[in-house]
């Protein structure tokens, strides 16, 4: 596993504990949907990821790299989308290219140029002159072009219109190479459902199912039915019938996963890993 978790407990000053004995792991190569409520912890996670925040206690490891070290040679191998970015207003889309670029020796500059063209957006524009949407796809195109061996992207499609949002999934799934791990976290689940391998769900500061997408479409069968069906693990009203999850049998048909489905069943307490997977995967958890 490239990224490791272990034990972590973490809290907010005078707040309660937000993650308490937290465990997870990443393989190596993975796109991963970070889900959850708001306020479960998905940005406060990456942060931590990233060595933007400490753990009270526990552990935290990305391939070699402690995070909260903050080494230089973690700080070239990561980078960090948050949703906030602070960024110099005053400079050209071309000048923040030139200073941020040097601090990565990964990064592409025509690949830069691509993915901006891709989102129609030229250098000579100060960042200060963009939307929030159009910054975002500036920002997004420089985290593509370093080539970084850990991309953490913290609600990217936040502020991006629908046209934007299609290309946004076009240029991630054209730009992300094997031995990169991304980790999506969003609560806008079309946007990323094409994109990702791998979910992860977090509520009451578990993660409470972390699991492949081959994996959930082998073994549980996403539907619609005119009738509650008697077997199903989780069903919701749906037109003027259901959508729901039951376990597949070998002979049926996989189906894709219903990612709003699975979050709903999940938060639900209708599914976790021990239900769908019957035994602990100490690999998976």
């Amino acid at each position: 596993m490239v990224i490791s978790v272990k034990d972590l407990n973490f809290s907010y000053r005078k707040r309660p504990m937000l993650f308490e004995g937290l465990q997870w792991s990443v393989p190596e190569g993975s796109v991963v949907g970070l889900l959850g409520k708001n306020g479960a912890g998905k940005s406060t996670l990456l942060h931590l990821l990233s060595g933007l925040l400490f753990p009270k206690s526990g552990a935290i490891a990305l391939g070699q790299h402690l995070p909260k070290d903050r080494k230089p040679a973690f700080l070239e191998d990561i980078f960090f989308l948050a949703d906030d970015v602070a960024y110099p207003g005053n400079m050209s889309i071309g000048e923040y290219e030139r200073v941020m670029g040097a601090f990565y020796p990964g990064f592409d500059a025509s690949q830069f140029d691509q993915i901006l063209a891709d989102f129609g957006l030229e250098k000579k524009v100060k960042l200060k002159e963009l939307s929030l949407g159009e910054r975002k796809k500036v920002f997004l195109s420089f985290a593509l072009s370093t080539n970084c061996r850990f991309l953490l992207f913290d609600e990217p499609t936040n502020g991006l219109d629908i046209p934007s949002k299609s290309v946004f999934r076009k240029v991630v799934a054209g730009n992300i190479k094997d031995e990169q791990t991304v980790i999506i976290s969003t609560h806008l689940v079309a946007d990323v459902e094409k994109l990702i391998d791998r979910v992860a769900i977090i509520d009451a500061g578990k993660v409470q199912l972390d699991a492949d997408l081959l994996e959930l479409s082998d073994r549980l069968l996403f539907n619609t039915s005119p009738n509650l069906p008697e077997d199903s693990l989780h069903a919701e009203k749906y037109g003027t019938g259901y959508q729901f999850i039951r376990s597949r049998s070998g002979s049926e048909a996989q189906t894709p996963v219903n990612l709003e489905l699975l979050f709903n069943a999940v938060l639900n307490k209708s599914l976790s890993n021990e239900s769908i997977f019957q035994t602990q995967n100490s690999e998976v958890l």
